[in-house]
């Protein structure tokens, strides 16, 4: 039973036997199947509201290609220069994406090669490995930050003092601000001030804009969800 275990687990050798169909069809099955996983843990673990269908195919995909890529090449030192001269000529062009997308890619990347060189042992330990670990650090919302930077604008009358003008509204939030910008507005009647907070995750934020309105008179306010310059 041990030697079977360590078996699966032995990487090929360098002397590595001719391709035959049986290994290259385990070999692409299998990759698929750990594409299929990482395509998994990424879907449940991801944070944003949505996430691109072509992404998580593309990982499901990308396992495969690497192996049959690796595959191909074997111990061909010729071969190896000659695949990497062609894709020398391919561009690849896409937006700039999340470091967890890049880090999923790479995930992808190394379980294609993994199962291309034989170790399908090794792949598949590694990836169910780091696909728990994805999990537990989702679970635990490792590095998340617990506040958030807001860019609040609010207009205000002039006959107000705009320097301590919602100074108690914010301390009864614990909300930390900076004010960053003070403009007249219609022609000097009114004052535009624009705010950098730092408010927690938790904060009630119709209750906040509600108790600026009291004190503005129910005048403009806008509050930014993504932090912009103050003098957009």
């Amino acid at each position: 039973m041990l030697e079977f275990i360590d078996t699966i687990f032995r990487s090929s050798t360098a002397t590595e036997p001719a391709l035959t169909l049986s290994h290259a069809l385990i070999t692409v099955l299998v990759s698929v199947l750990l594409g299929g996983m990482i395509s998994f843990t990424y879907m449940r673990t991801s944070s944003r509201a949505g996430y691109s269908p072509n992404f998580t195919l593309t990982m499901m995909l990308l396992p495969a290609i690497v192996a049959v890529i690796i595959l191909l090449i074997g111990s061909n030192i010729a071969r190896a220069f000659s695949l990497a001269g062609a894709f020398s000529i391919i561009r690849f062009r896409s937006a700039p994406g999340d470091p967890k997308d890049i880090a999923y890619v790479l995930f992808t990347m190394a379980a294609g090669l993994a199962v291309g060189v034989g170790s399908f042992g090794y792949a598949i330990l590694f990836t169910v490995l780091l696909c728990l670990l994805m999990f537990v650090l989702n679970r635990l919302k490792f590095g998340q930050q617990k506040t958030a930077q807001r860019l609040l604008k609010v207009t205000i009358p002039e006959d107000l003092s705009y320097e301590e003008a919602f100074a108690e509204v914010f301390r009864s939030f614990g909300i930390a601000y900076e004010l960053k910008k003070v403009r007249t507005t219609e022609l000097g009647s009114l004052y535009e001030l624009v705010y950098a907070v730092t408010m927690d995750n938790g904060t009630n934020q119709k209750a906040l804009l509600d108790a600026i309105r009291c004190r503005n008179g129910n005048l403009d306010i806008t509050l930014t969800m993504t932090p912009t310059a103050a003098d957009d």
